[in-house]
């Protein structure tokens, strides 16, 4: 199964971006974020005749999450569980994965504009509910859960083109980046950074001053894998293509390939001889 997460900065806009690449990537369930538009105004139509199933939470102009897949989404939820909040910025819901259920859940996490402005305690109190939350969903020690979306947070130096420039920053501020931490300290996963040692992997480049050109870039879009899920990693991956192409979206999706199925008594996490053959490039 495939899962990927991708920030497609207006549907309505990247449609035609997304019907493509979902036809030449095949992915199983695919997250979305920043829809920039209402739910109502969800091209269902278009999505299912692309073979997928949705849900979104949607709102006009701004944010906006949903959640492809290609069976059916049950159980779903709408809005951040114990974070009252207006902003449309997580989706969650199950889909059936080979001999047992998946939760899956698409996150749009506040930018913070500025360690000045108003929106940055928006984003870490934003954050603490996140923590909060992402703990319930362990309870269930069976059955797999991802997390995917746009974070907005760069975890390490690696994964900004210039740190030192970004440093005490929105995206990779020690506040936000610590709060990070703390989930994935929970038990969950990097799926992308637990293959790739790699620094210069980004997922996202600013429209201004030919970032893309320079390949001045942050990895900000993550999946991050209960150990259930972590059990079952193959592979993960950034792709590129779509950021190549006229008028994309300034991100780009990230995506995790899992096993159907897991052996018994197989070890947490990925295998020894994938993480090896990532670090060695």
């Amino acid at each position: 199964m495939i899962i990927a997460t991708w920030n497609v900065n207006s549907l309505k806009a990247r449609l035609t971006h997304v019907l493509d690449w979902l036809g030449e990537a095949k992915p199983d369930i695919v997250l979305l974020q920043e829809l920039k538009l209402e739910t109502d105004r969800f091209p269902a139509a278009e999505i299912e005749a692309a073979g997928y199933h949705a849900v979104a939470h949607g709102q006009k102009t701004y944010n906006g999450v949903a959640i492809l897949a290609r069976a059916p989404i049950r159980d779903v939820t709408r809005g951040l569980p114990g974070f009252d909040d207006d902003q449309a910025r997580w989706i969650e819901g199950t889909v059936a994965l080979g001999d047992r259920d998946i939760r899956v859940a698409s996150l749009y996490l506040p930018n913070g504009q500025s360690v000045t402005s108003e929106k940055f305690p928006y984003k870490l109190r934003f954050l603490d509910a996140f923590e909060a939350h992402a703990r319930t969903m362990l309870a269930d020690a069976a059955r797999p859960a991802v997390i995917g979306g746009d974070f907005n947070i760069a975890p390490e130096a690696v994964d900004l083109y210039d740190p030192k420039g970004w440093a005490g920053d929105v995206l990779f501020h020690p506040e936000e980046r610590r709060r990070y931490r703390a989930v994935l300290h929970q038990g969950w996963t990097d799926a992308f950074r637990a293959l790739h040692a790699e620094a210069g992997r980004y997922s996202w480049w600013d429209y201004r001053a030919g970032m893309w050109q320079k390949d001045h870039g942050l990895r900000i879009d993550h999946l991050l894998l209960s150990p259930e899920a972590a059990d079952r990693l193959e592979a993960s991956d950034i792709d590129r293509s779509p950021r190549g192409r006229e008028k994309a979206s300034d991100h780009t999706p990230v995506w995790v390939r899992l096993a159907d199925s897991m052996p018994a008594g197989a070890p947490y996490g990925p295998p020894d001889e994938l993480i090896e053959t990532a670090a060695a490039g």
